[in-house]
């Protein structure tokens, strides 16, 4: 069971997965958390080198989704300018958001990455549901509310996991 909350992989940040890299394991999509993964979980808009990014991607012709557990309000007001189809209140680690994200673009999960900064909703949810999955690091040392709880079981199972040699990580901070 706690191998469930094991990524494939784990990264610095968002900007340390090119096109390049997914393509060559095969990947055509991108199912990718908001809050604290691409951007702080405060911060509005994304900034440019994010943009920079989406606009790699689309040329690579990798398809994005962002999937979130905010609200419509949230998503749609960041994702909408950037053209990027996004789910909102995707409840995970249930996997209904993370079918409707494959289906929407077209994929099969073999063909895609869950990208996301916790173990509890990202990575547990991408894993139960048989994607790739991979960790990043929050770009914020500060959460919201609910993500405060999160943390907590989160540092729990990834000490488990360094004393096990199983993951390796930092903090940015």
């Amino acid at each position: 069971m706690i191998k469930q909350f094991l990524p494939n992989e784990q990264v610095q940040d968002i900007f340390s997965i090119t096109p390049g890299h997914l393509k060559e394991k095969g990947i055509k999509a991108v199912i990718t958390d908001l809050d604290n993964t691409l951007v702080e979980w405060d911060r509005p808009n994304a900034t440019p080198k994010l943009i920079q990014w989406f606009k790699d991607m689309q040329e690579q012709g990798i398809l994005v989704t962002i999937v979130s557990n905010n609200n419509k309000n949230r998503v749609g007001a960041f994702s909408e300018p950037l053209g990027v189809p996004f789910i909102f209140q995707a409840r995970k680690p249930m996997g209904r958001a993370f079918k409707k994200a494959i289906k929407q673009m077209g994929v099969k999960k073999e063909e895609t990455v869950v990208i996301g900064d916790q173990l509890l909703t990202d990575v547990l949810g991408g894993n139960r549901s048989g994607f790739h999955t991979i960790l990043v690091v929050p770009v914020a040392q500060s959460d919201g509310f609910f993500t405060k709880f999160n943390r907590q079981v989160e540092r729990r199972i990834m000490n488990f996991f360094k004393r096990k040699g199983m993951l390796e990580w930092e903090d940015k901070n």
